[in-house]
């Protein structure tokens, strides 16, 4: 074979590569205004409702420090030699506290942790909330009683702070603020670093130089904002898939597809059946007496109850929520988030004390696993102050992008002119064979979040609008 044959091939495979690189620059180069523009003013609209959520969520991760500084007397207590009975520390507190009735129990999880009895239909205390009477394991004394909220057990702080991140306190509808905000996060963090990357590749020799020379005014904006954004954008990535999760109609589609793909979370048969039935206790009863007088006689207790629990594994914490009628068992449920998870929950029959149904965490399907540990590590719980520290870095970073892009924003302007936009109509510059396809997927992707989708559509259309009665005016000047 000649020199120019084997010269022939390796040409045409150096050019194959070049086209290649040409096609992926003229694709993008034809992509980039319409990226450009989406990050700006996504980045520009949604960073209020951003703002808001980073500077909650900064307040949220310090919430587990605090409460435990605020609320030390109702949660700790000296460490003391020998654990009095449950059914003790129960009847301690339906004595304090009569109102209501018992819906769970935490026993005190450590040496220095106190008894929670929870009580559910207390006057004052808002729905969905309990009251929780705190009682020292060792004397039965009763330390106090404050609100509690979620399967965190988060007090009146944490618990305001919770909400104000969640909804702004406005309800259910609030929730739409915090939805749009996850919702768009993950496009504005990937259309910055696909800017960013675009950038970084476009003229080495450029870019070399422009590193050289000092960095001032909007560029030295540009170079903070991209440069924390690229460092952070995989934590911002995960915050706004988690927070999508438990979202108000994203979060309902996610729920669906896990349900119809056999993925959700398993939960403890908590039902009698068969020679069980009719063993349970009556329904509005009081389970907490010691001396039978507001229990079934035929209840074994919390302390049996408690014993067969430990029996089967289940080791600190738990909660043991009593039976809901006469057909239903205990469930005693292991609430560690902290890793490692500790998830176990058993069904335990009232009247004989025998664990009727398992459930093992390790069990749990890989998407249900995947979702309670993207939860716990939203929340800050998984890893412990490791993790709120991590999280308050990420929300501190979040806010700092959004004041960078404000001020870039502000330093674009000419003459004055404040924030001077990006041009308009720059998705009609994309050719067709792009496109499509990119509209197919972002169709897809909107119907199931729709707080993206639908302020989407409406972005294109005030679009559409706004760029022909420029034109419009624009011929009748001519």
């Amino acid at each position: 074979m000649s020199t120019d044959e084997h010269v022939a091939p390796a040409a045409d495979a150096a050019g194959d590569v070049a086209d290649r690189e040409t096609s992926a620059r003229s694709a993008w180069s034809v992509l980039r205004p319409l990226v450009l523009r989406l990050h700006f003013y996504a980045g520009v609209l949604v960073a209020p409702f951003l703002l808001i959520a980073a500077t909650t969520g900064l307040l949220y991760a310090g919430s587990y420090q605090a409460e435990k500084i605020m609320y030390g007397h109702e949660l700790r207590v000296p460490a003391g030699d020998t654990k009095l009975p449950l059914s003790r520390q129960i009847d301690a507190a339906r004595e304090a506290h009569p109102e209501g009735t018992i819906s769970a129990v935490r026993p005190s999880p450590d040496d220095t942790g106190t008894t929670r009895v929870l009580l559910s239909g207390v006057k004052g205390v808002a729905e969905g909330h309990t009251r929780a009477v705190f009682v020292d394991p060792y004397t039965a004394k009763v330390r106090g009683a404050l609100e509690q909220y979620g399967s965190t057990g988060a007090l009146p702080l944490r618990t305001w702070i919770d909400e104000f991140h969640r909804d702004l306190h406005l309800g259910q509808s609030g929730r739409l603020y915090s939805e749009l905000a996850a919702s768009w996060l993950w496009v504005i963090t990937g259309g910055g670093l696909l800017l960013w990357f675009a950038r970084r590749r476009r003229n080495k020799r450029a870019a070399a130089a422009e590193a050289a020379a000092p960095a001032t005014g909007r560029r030295r904006t540009l170079a903070l904002h991209s440069g924390v954004g690229v460092w952070v954008a995989v934590g911002l990535f995960f915050l706004s898939a988690t927070g999508l999760t438990w979202s108000t109609y994203a979060g309902a589609n996610v729920t669906d597809l896990r349900a119809a793909v056999g993925q959700t979370t398993p939960a403890v048969a908590s039902g009698l059946s068969g020679e069980h039935a009719g063993h349970g206790a009556m329904p509005g009863m009081d389970m907490g007496g010691s001396d039978g007088g507001h229990k079934a006689s035929t209840d074994v207790g919390y302390d049996a109850v408690l014993k067969a629990a430990r029996a089967k594994g289940l080791g600190d914490p738990v909660e043991i929520v009593p039976p809901s009628g006469p057909s239903a068992a205990y469930t005693v449920s292991q609430i560690q988030r902290s890793w490692p998870e500790k998830q176990d929950a058993v069904a335990v029959v009232p009247a004989t004390g025998e664990v009727t149904d398992t459930v093992r965490f390790a069990d749990y399907p890989l998407l249900a696993k995947l979702s309670r540990w993207g939860i716990d590590l939203h929340t800050g719980v998984l890893f412990g102050i490791v993790n709120q520290l991590a999280l308050a870095a990420l929300a501190l970073s979040l806010i700092l992008l959004i004041v960078w892009g404000y001020r870039m924003w502000w330093q674009r302007g000419r003459t004055g002119a404040f924030g001077r936009p990006l041009p308009r109509g720059t998705w009609r510059q994309v050719p067709g064979y792009v496109l499509a396809p990119l509209a197919v997927g972002v169709a897809v992707v909107g119907y199931y979040l729709p707080l993206l989708g639908i302020p989407l559509v409406a972005f294109l259309a005030v679009d559409i609008v706004a760029g022909r009665i420029a034109a419009r005016r624009a011929a009748q000047r001519a």
